[in-house]
């Protein structure tokens, strides 16, 4: 028997990319389509909802349009919606799936079951009735595609719903509803309520595959698939089902046994990373420093084997210690003029030319902002790169505001102006009427944008960048006014091709966030990795001294045992970063989308920064008053 069977009691396949798992099961679905219309029998799936489907669904689209897929013995019963929204809100399930799929293929309209956001209260019961009896008459589900919630809801069964549910209307707690936020403007307009198929009405389905992306579902995917049967983790109750399989990324992967104590699932390769892990995994599971280590921990915490490989217990704490010791420096740049064992930057060339990409205009102070100091106090020559305008994100109180300012300034010095008073007019008049979820003007957008950039702008006088060293690329893809956001595109591409060729430089920093499948910061980090990729393929000399280092984002830190540089903080230079964060006065206090952590942005930073620090003295080194943290990433 395969060791990891012994940990997982559902079938899990795991995936390097988000659109590799995608492509599978979009392939499932397509060759059940396949298999009903060879039979002349309709092909009837359950489909899920939210932002983990949309590359499934994209590869269906393509299927249809490239390879001829048809849709015609397609019936489709969604898992849910909110309760009460309109069909038409940018928010709604029904809106979500025209989006994605219904608009692109040749499904019939007749075979779309959506519940209704929109009836009566009283009507539910029988809506959820009649829902229940449409499936039932179809035969059952034949595929179910679901998702997982954090707290391991499955459609918008909470934990604690009862096995034998059934469709019905459910309240909605509070940590789906903050999860959901960010496809809201604001939490206070995220629906308390939904209606949902029941964790019965999944379980009649024939098979059941279960879709996960990222590592803030790891946790609860590892309760799902190791953990025992308990409806305060819904998505664990799949185990009892006979044909159900979880797809997940190597992100949403994480915790699983397999990835997070591998030698406890079979064998392993002792190589100095793995040792770095496992020496460091066992030293949290212990609570103790690495040099207290004994060989009573190892063999009694699985390392038996890792003993065998090395010999001497105490020697290997020696070792993993010295990683440890070696990734931290106070010189991102390296440090000039001296020999060093094993740092984790080059001392040559002095100065370096240092570029550091911003997915949005804040992510360089907030995610790296002691770093950026220490570069630029070090004499490197630093370059800030902004990808996107980062608009979506400013409130529309800000833009009056500002407009006023602009007002006021021609005022008190006698400069016309009338046009500017039009133009704040016209914005107050525009946003009086906009109504709730609807997109912005390109002018709103504008000068949205136009206010991050001021603060950008700000900041980096703050920590002495030149003007000429502040680059605005605003990105193609993010313009679109609304959360969701285009692919990369060619534009994106050759834009930070030519930045790239013009700066040359010796290292590039930028948000390693490779386990963000949808956000902005993850299609950024794609952006840098082709363009870079493609002036690597072209030949250019300067790219081969030119060494990529991944920061994470605000919400976020690397795994300790995977950091390769971490940069020491002192107290005054926490507090100089926090000032540079308080810059960006539209993203203080009250944030759109600002997801699961209701914290603000300096606070979430200084957390994750002292926790670093707290981690590697709990190792034994030197405790400091916070690290930021960083992996260099090969290309």
């Amino acid at each position: 028997m395969n060791m990891v069977d012994t940990f997982e009691k559902t079938p899990v396949k795991i995936f390097d990319q988000v659109k590799d798992g995608a492509k599978y099961v979009a392939g499932e679905i397509a060759a059940l389509i396949r298999k009903k219309q060879a039979e002349n029998k309709p092909c009837v799936l359950g489909l899920a909802t939210g932002s983990t489907p949309k590359s499934t669904y994209a590869e269906l689209v393509r299927l249809h349009k490239e390879e001829g897929l048809s849709f015609e013995n397609v019936i489709t019963f969604n898992l849910d919606e909110y309760y009460p929204i309109e069909p038409t809100a940018r928010q709604s399930y029904y809106y979500f799936m025209h989006q994605h799929l219904f608009n692109h293929v040749n499904i019939r309209k007749e075979n779309i079951h959506i519940p209704s956001g929109t009836v009566e209260k009283s009507d539910i019961k029988q809506l959820c009735t009649d829902y229940e009896a449409k499936i039932e008459a179809l035969g059952g589900i034949q595929l179910q595609i679901l998702g997982i919630g954090i707290n391991g809801h499955i459609g918008f069964n909470e934990p604690g719903s009862s096995y034998y549910s059934k469709t019905r209307l459910v309240h909605l707690e509070n940590s789906t509803r903050i999860a959901n936020a960010y496809e809201f403007s604001s939490m206070s307009q995220v629906p308390r309520l939904a209606v949902t198929m029941g964790i019965q009405t999944i379980l009649k389905a024939e098979r059941i595959i279960l879709m996960a992306w990222g590592d803030k579902k790891s946790p609860v995917v590892k309760e799902a698939v190791e953990g025992l049967v308990d409806e305060h983790i819904p998505a664990s109750l799949l185990q009892n089902h006979s044909n159900t399989e979880f797809v997940l990324d190597q992100f949403a992967a994480a915790d699983l046994t397999r990835n997070k104590s591998p030698w406890l699932a079979g064998d392993v390769e002792w190589t100095p990373p793995m040792i770095r892990k496992a020496v460091v995994s066992l030293a949290q599971k212990v609570s103790k420093p690495i040099l207290s280590l004994t060989e009573k921990d190892y063999r009694e915490n699985g390392l038996s084997d890792l003993l065998t490989e090395e010999g001497d217990y105490y020697q290997t704490n020696l070792q993993v210690f010295y990683m440890m010791r070696d990734s931290i420096t106070g010189w991102p740049g390296g440090k000039p003029n001296v020999l060093l064992p094993n740092p984790p930057e080059r001392s040559e060339p002095y100065p370096k030319t240092s570029l550091i990409f911003s997915p949005h205009p804040d992510d360089d102070i907030i995610s790296m902002g002691g770093t950026f100091q220490r570069l630029h106090d070090q004499g490197h020559h630093v370059h800030v790169a902004y990808q996107t305008s980062g608009n979506i994100a400013v409130t529309d109180e800000f833009v009056t505001r500002f407009m006023d300012f602009v007002v006021g300034f021609e005022q008190m010095f006698a400069i016309d102006s009338t046009i500017s008073e039009n133009l704040l007019n016209e914005a107050r008049a525009y946003l009086k009427e906009k109504k709730t979820n609807e997109i912005d003007s390109p002018e709103i957008r504008a000068v949205k944008g136009l206010v991050r950039r001021c603060e950008a702008k700000a900041t980096c006088r703050y920590v002495g960048i030149d003007d000429d060293n502040i680059h605005f690329m605003n990105l193609p893809f993010y313009e679109t006014g609304t959360i969701e956001k285009k692919p990369m595109g060619e534009a994106d591409i050759e834009q930070t091709v030519a930045l790239l060729r013009k700066i040359k430089p010796h290292q590039v920093f930028a948000a390693g966030d490779l386990a963000d499948p949808h956000g902005t910061h993850k299609v950024c980090l794609d952006i840098i990795f082709e363009a870079l990729r493609r002036i690597k393929a072209d030949g250019d000399e300067w790219i081969n001294n030119c060494w990529l280092w991944l920061y994470k984002g605000a919400w976020q830190e690397w795994d300790i045992s995977e950091i390769e540089m971490a940069i020491p903080m002192s107290p005054d230079q926490v507090l100089k970063k926090r000032h540079g964060i308080f810059i960006h006065q539209s993203q203080k206090d009250s944030v759109p989308f600002q997801g699961s952590d209701s914290r603000e942005f300096w606070q979430r930073a200084e957390d994750r920064n002292a926790n670093t620090a707290n981690l590697y003295a709990q190792l034994g080194l030197t405790k400091y008053a916070a690290m930021e943290a960083f992996v260099r990433w090969h290309y």
